[in-house]
């Protein structure tokens, strides 16, 4: 028999599994190679890769998770699930809500970075803010993958 809520509760895990290999692989790969190849170079990489094919990639992934927790967590509450079981879904679905905001400040100035195609000083200042906010959104997105 179809179960809507443990549907929404495997595919919500799954995009929010992909969403935190994807953070982890920026966090762990990519941003170490940046010291390496320093910021100019850097940034064409991530104009070519985050700002090309990785603006659908992230944003599907992320609506995609934030939209089925939140679903999960609706769906929980009209079947009446225990409270035992609801809260942790409720609260995943905040934490995945608010890796969303999160993610909605630190992605415009991820863009802007195409104004500062060869300021490095610039680029400099505008990694160390895009880095803060990332920072912020891995430690949202680590604790909702512990209460998932």
């Amino acid at each position: 028999m179809f179960d809507p809520l443990l549907t929404l509760l495997i595919v919500a895990t799954a995009l929010n599994g992909l969403l935190a290999g994807a953070s982890l692989d920026q966090s762990i790969k990519q941003l170490p190679a940046r010291r390496r190849i320093g910021v100019l170079s850097y940034s064409a990489y991530s104009r070519a890769a985050d700002l090309g094919n990785g603006i659908a990639w992230y944003a599907g992934l992320g609506l995609g998770a934030a939209g089925c927790s939140l679903a999960a967590a609706v769906v929980a509450l009209v079947q009446g699930v225990a409270s035992v079981q609801t809260t942790p879904i409720a609260v995943a679905a905040v934490l995945s809500i608010l890796h969303s905001l999160t993610t909605t400040r630190a992605a415009p100035t991820l863009f802007s970075q195409r104004r500062y195609e060869r300021d490095e000083a610039a680029l400099t200042k505008l990694r160390a803010s895009v880095r803060a906010l990332f920072a912020t959104a891995c430690t949202v997105h680590a604790r909702f993958v512990f209460v998932s």
